[in-house]
């Protein structure tokens, strides 16, 4: 079932429970990184650190408290949100759940292909950034009509705030957010790998391939991306 099939009274009902799980100084916590993954102007800095975290929950240094509150959160909502701790980013990020339609109706097939080849640059060969000539060159593409097109897409994957500007460099670079890192599922990933080897793989196999071991996050079987 996906989430947008469930009744509106029982959507509500499910969010109502939360109190059940949180403290009422965790749900404020939760409302604000709510506000702050959603908010364009926080640019790169979707979601909060995880300093501001522990200062607003009173934790600091203590490893267990934050995990119990990103599992608790994931428990009670995993429905309809994941959160998301990226310690590389070292932020706590809210995602919402969509369904496979609205994703298609947000990004255009090339945004998501260049969207997977930036995750597969800078997650699994390591690069912090990837320069716009890389992105044209790896696509084969050169001229001035495919340079406009790939911007345009670049531009439709930075307004969902997936991808940012790397202004450290003297060139054109784009990074991923966390945002961008965590939109595809682990079922996804396993997918794709799938139908480009033509193959049944084994999907542990495959998600230490793409470096998506987060101990901290647990994959729900709704994915739909």
């Amino acid at each position: 079932m996906e989430t947008n099939d469930l009744p509106f009274d029982q959507t509500l009902a499910m969010m109502s429970e939360l109190k059940n799980y949180l403290t009422t100084e965790e749900e404020l916590v939760f409302m604000q990184l709510l506000f702050s993954s959603s908010a364009s102007i926080k640019g790169a800095n979707y979601g909060l650190s995880r300093k501001d975290v522990e200062k607003l929950l009173d934790i600091k240094g203590q490893d267990e408290a934050l995990h119990s509150f990103v599992n608790r959160l994931n428990s009670s909502l995993n429905r309809y949100f994941k959160i998301i701790y990226d310690e590389k980013r070292d932020r706590v990020v809210v995602m919402m759940r969509v369904t496979a339609h609205q994703a298609k109706s947000t990004l255009s097939s090339e945004a998501l292909a260049i969207l997977l080849y930036l995750f597969y640059h800078q997650e699994v060969l390591g690069n912090e950034f990837t320069l716009l000539h890389q992105i044209l060159t790896d696509f084969g593409h050169e001229s001035l009509n495919a340079n406009t097109k790939l911007k345009a897409n670049l531009a439709q994957l930075k307004k969902i705030g997936a991808v940012v500007d790397d202004l450290s460099e003297s060139e054109e670079a784009y990074a991923l957010t966390t945002i961008g890192v965590y939109m595809f599922s682990d079922s996804f990933l396993h997918r794709t790998t799938e139908f480009a080897q033509e193959t049944q793989l084994n999907k542990e196999e495959v998600m230490k391939f793409f470096n998506r071991y987060n101990l901290y996050v647990k994959e729900e079987p709704h994915d739909s991306i």
